[in-house]
C-alpha cells in the first residue's frame, strides 16, 4: 500500500478506539479484512464471515456493514 494511502488511514483513525488485540488491523500495514464500497459515505459491505466480532459492524438483513471511516475509505478509494 503506498505511503500515502497509510498517512490517510492513520489520520482518520486518529482518535478512533481500536481493540488492542484487533485480528484484522496492523499499524503500518492498514486493514486486513475484506470490505466492498457500496456508494453510502457512512458504510461499507463487510464481506468476513465472522464480522459479529467485530466492533465495527453493524447487521442488517442478511448483510453486515463495515462503519469504520478508515476501512470506509480504503473499499472506496482502493476498491480494497
Amino acid at each position: 500500500m503506498e505511503q500515502a494511502h497509510l498517512e490517510e488511514i492513520e489520520r482518520i483513525i486518529y482518535g478512533l478506539r481500536l481493540p488492542k488485540n484487533s485480528e484484522y488491523y496492523e499499524p503500518g500495514v492498514g486493514f486486513s479484512c475484506k470490505a466492498k464500497d457500496i456508494g453510502f459515505d457512512a458504510y461499507a459491505e463487510c464481506l468476513e464471515k465472522g464480522s459479529y466480532r467485530c466492533p465495527f459492524s453493524l447487521s442488517y438483513g442478511c448483510s453486515s456493514y463495515c462503519k469504520c471511516p478508515s476501512r470506509i475509505y480504503l473499499a472506496r478509494e482502493l476498491k480494497k
